[in-house]
């Protein structure tokens, strides 16, 4: 039963007109027990021609406008349904934020374009994976959590691992949809599973083996990849 309820909360939301960002923070939170935050957001729109996609942060040189923490800073990310309400009930546009490692997702990302095809090569292989998430510019395949001496072993073994290719681990964080940031949209290009139930993970191990493997497996040598 509440595997119904919980698919038909997920179809409510979708049909919401206003913002879902607490909907999708009270999710991970409350069902999963992934420890949010809310990014930093995008400043308001100044007046005609402002598109306002600055970032609100004081930093007028910031490289990922919107797309980070601020205040409160990563370390206040939590799974306290009372204090997810009241962020986004203050902040109902905020980007969410999932600081990853520990008990949360980590994340494998790679420039958009390398993403495509990299998820077309690994559904060839057969592959099994989690959710992906999108931004114009860069897709982030989550992982089960990993430890940083686990990804230091990984990356050890590998003869290369494309340069293009980061960590999102223990200490850091990803930001979730449905978020807008300076550097556009957030989406799922492979959604969560409708449902109360957490998503399924690939281990880290799995997904940069694949990952490697189709960089380098090209009929003839050469790569499946451009990262």
């Amino acid at each position: 039963m509440r595997e119904i309820l919980g698919r038909r909360r997920r179809l409510r939301f979708r049909r919401k007109k206003g913002p879902a960002q607490l909907d999708t923070a009270l999710l991970c939170a409350a069902e999963w027990h992934w420890p949010v935050l809310p990014g930093v957001g995008l400043k308001a729109a100044g007046g005609r021609g402002d598109r306002g996609r600055g970032c609100a942060c004081p930093d007028p040189e910031c490289v990922v406008p919107g797309a980070h923490p601020f205040d409160p800073g990563l370390l206040a990310a939590t799974t306290d349904t009372r204090m997810v309400r009241w962020w986004w009930t203050n902040r109902p546009d905020a980007p969410v934020v999932l600081a990853t490692g520990g008990r949360a997702p980590c994340a494998v990302s790679l420039p958009a374009v390398a993403g495509a095809r990299a998820l077309a090569v690994l559904d060839l292989f057969g592959m099994r994976l989690g959710p992906v998430v999108a931004t114009p510019t860069r897709w982030s395949l989550l992982v089960a959590p990993y430890s940083l001496e686990q990804l230091g072993e990984l990356l050890y073994a590998q003869d290369s691992v494309p340069s293009s290719l980061r960590f999102h681990g223990e200490g850091g964080y990803l930001v979730l949809p449905p978020s807008d940031t300076g550097g556009g949209r957030v989406r799922w290009e492979r959604a969560p599973e409708p449902g109360p139930a957490a998503p399924w993970l690939p281990r880290v191990e799995t997904v940069v083996d694949a990952l490697v493997e189709a960089s380098t497996s090209a009929p003839g040598g050469g790569s499946r990849l451009r990262y």
